[in-house]
């Protein structure tokens, strides 16, 4: 029989795979390369990166872990279109931030137990958590996972088709 911990273990795997590869795939890229558009008029692969760095910030808070670490990330990669903003970091600043971001996600991580992730995230009330219980932290994750994933194949394509 397969416990709790077990299904838990493998979607933390499954993340971290994911972060990982990102991280070297995103970091390897060349000033120029970071430029490319995914699709003409789409995003760059360097706003995919910020993009997935802010949304895996925003965990820390959601996932009840602390204070977000890069909320400034937000108006650049969130809260605006790609080439809307000026982006104030350099794709060196954006490896840092990815790093710290991401080991501060999986520092947090490893410290709840099976029967705290089945908890609400901070972004739902008690009484939405009651009647939905599946808003809880894992649900995040997975959710979360399937985002990044997402993303990077995008990424992948894009430095492809070039």
């Amino acid at each position: 029989m397969i416990s709790e911990a077990s299904f838990i273990d493998l979607a933390l795997r499954s993340w971290k795979a994911n972060v990982d590869r990102a991280g070297t795939f995103f970091s390897a890229l060349s000033q120029e390369e970071l430029q490319r558009e995914v699709a003409p008029g789409k995003n760059r692969l360097i706003y995919l990166w910020g993009h997935l760095a802010a949304i895996n910030d925003r965990m820390v808070a959601i996932l009840g872990f602390g204070e977000r670490l890069h909320p400034e990330l937000d108006a650049m990669f969130v809260l605006n279109s790609d080439k809307t903003v000026h982006l104030t970091v350099s794709a060196k600043e954006l490896k840092h931030i990815w790093d710290e971001i991401n080991e501060a996600v999986w520092m947090g991580f490893c410290k709840l137990s099976p029967s705290e992730w089945l908890e609400k995230h901070t972004a739902v009330s008690n009484d939405d958590f009651i009647r939905e219980p599946h808003r809880n932290r894992f649900a995040v994750l997975l959710g979360r996972t399937a985002h990044l994933a997402y993303h990077f194949g995008q990424a992948v394509l894009a430095k492809q088709e070039s």
